[in-house]
């Protein structure tokens, strides 16, 4: 498997296309992980566990934002697909 040059990578990760999705992502994705994870607690009123809030968020985030720099990095070197 080929290595990607880091700056690359974080120039096509930290782009505003790349990021908007991202954080659409985490927002979907992060709300529907709370009110699953912690459902209960939202309903009975109870405190929530605010780690589990931010790790449920930030999660999809890294994910969405590496997959996208990782495929667009890829494609920009002339490679269709990712090596596996």
């Amino acid at each position: 498997m080929r290595a990607i040059p880091w700056r690359q990578f974080l120039a096509v990760a930290t782009r505003g296309d790349n990021l908007r999705s991202a954080l659409t992502v985490a927002a979907v994705v992060g709300l529907t992980l709370n009110v699953i994870n912690q459902g209960s607690r939202i309903l009975a009123r109870q405190p929530l566990s605010w780690p589990h809030v931010a790790l449920n968020f930030l999660v999809p985030f890294c994910v969405a934002t590496y997959s996208a720099a990782r495929s667009t990095t890829f494609r920009a070197n002339g490679t269709d697909t990712v090596p596996k």
